[in-house]
């Protein structure tokens, strides 16, 4: 244990996500030995962050206005709206430049051991905009994994009751320079299951 303040940065570095106790402290250390003006950037953009990020009123993706650059972009298709689990699951989906629709973000998946269901999400809102916009296309994006499995459950449940809306899912399977032996079932069996006709 450090004396005061160091011990202090220590502590709240460790709060991250991904840094443990070592990587904290090195970050630290890194920190105490950086130029004071590179330290003041970094307290200040920390400062901006703080108070000027929002979230946006229409998708809840990352924004330092009402709405997000995507949701203010008028050329962007109304009628597809992209569900994804959390802001940064927006970026990896613009990276492919193949979406050109919207995004709702639910601020995370289901998970009842935690005590997260569907009203500590921006299920509601959800619902809201597919009521009310001419959304003719929900595509589901939550993470393949269990969580992310039970949110698109309870999506595809709850928005089959929508006349004329088409739901899909994200097609998952191997990745580009896999090996089959190395696949596991559920993966395998996910990519014979979404086999295309070529």
């Amino acid at each position: 244990m450090y004396e005061g303040v160091v011990q202090d940065l220590i502590d709240e570095l460790g709060r991250l996500p991904g840094v443990g106790p070592k990587s904290a402290q090195r970050i630290a250390f890194h920190l105490l030995s950086s130029d004071p003006a590179d330290i003041t950037r970094l307290a200040d953009v920390l400062g901006k962050v703080a108070k000027g990020v929002q979230f946006c009123e229409t998708c809840g993706n990352v924004a330092e206005r009402e709405q997000c650059r995507i949701c203010r972009d008028e050329r962007r298709e109304v009628g597809v709206i992209c569900v994804v689990e959390e802001p940064k699951d927006v970026l990896a989906v613009e990276r492919t430049r193949e979406f050109k629709g919207r995004y709702h973000v639910l601020g995370g998946a289901l998970d009842p051991l935690s005590g997260v269901g569907p009203d500590q999400l921006r299920m509601r809102e959800l619902l809201a905009r597919i009521s009310s916009d001419e959304v003719t296309e929900v595509i589901i994006a939550t993470d393949p994994n269990t969580e992310g499995e039970a949110t698109a459950t309870y999506l595809v449940r709850v928005l089959r009751d929508f006349p004329g809306l088409r739901v899909t899912r994200l097609a998952s399977g191997l990745p580009m320079g896999g090996d089959l032996e190395f696949a596991d079932e559920l993966t395998l069996g996910r990519a014979l299951s979404g086999r295309r006709t070529l």
